[in-house]
C-alpha cells in the first residue's frame, strides 16, 4: 500500500461528526480492511507503523508517559494527513493532542482485527518499523 492510498483510506473512513477516541473511524477501517485481501491488510499494518514512528521523536514525547505517548500519536494519524504533516513540521501542533490527551488506541488495532476476520486467526505480526514509544532511536538522540 502506498502512503496516499493510507491516507486516503483515513480520510474516506473519518466520521462526519465528532469521533474523540477514533472508534467509529477505527469499526469502519476494520470493516473495510476485513473485506479486503490480506495484502492490502498487512500493507496497512505497515504504513500506520511508519506514520507512528516518523511521530516517535522526543520533542513530542517528552513528559508523556509510553502508552499515553503511543495513544496519542495515533489520534495525530486519526486526525489526517494534514495534521500528520502539521505536526512533522512543527512539534507546537503536537501540543493540543499531548495537553487534552487525545487518544486513538482503537487504531492500533484494526489491522489484527481485520486480518482475523479475513482468515479466522491472530495475527502474530512484525511490521518493519515498531509503532511502540520510543522505538526510533534517531528521533530520541541527543
Amino acid at each position: 500500500m502506498n502512503e496516499d492510498t493510507f491516507w486516503r483510506l483515513i480520510e474516506e473512513h473519518r466520521p462526519e461528526r465528532p469521533d474523540p477516541d477514533s472508534e467509529r473511524l477505527a469499526a469502519a477501517l476494520t470493516e473495510h480492511l476485513a473485506r479486503s485481501p490480506v495484502h492490502v491488510v498487512t500493507g496497512f499494518a505497515e504504513r500506520l507503523s511508519w506514520a507512528l514512528y516518523r511521530l516517535d521523536r522526543r520533542e513530542l514525547g517528552l513528559g508523556l508517559s509510553g502508552d499515553s505517548f503511543l495513544y496519542t500519536r495515533a489520534a495525530v494519524v486519526a486526525a489526517g494527513r494534514e495534521v500528520f504533516d502539521a505536526v512533522l513540521r512543527d512539534p507546537d501542533a503536537f501540543a493540543p493532542f499531548a495537553a487534552d490527551l487525545i487518544w486513538a488506541e482503537s487504531l492500533l488495532y484494526v489491522p489484527d482485527q481485520a486480518y482475523e476476520r479475513i482468515t479466522g486467526e491472530e495475527w502474530d505480526r512484525n511490521t518493519r518499523y515498531s509503532y511502540e514509544s520510543y522505538a526510533n532511536a534517531a528521533g530520541w538522540a541527543a
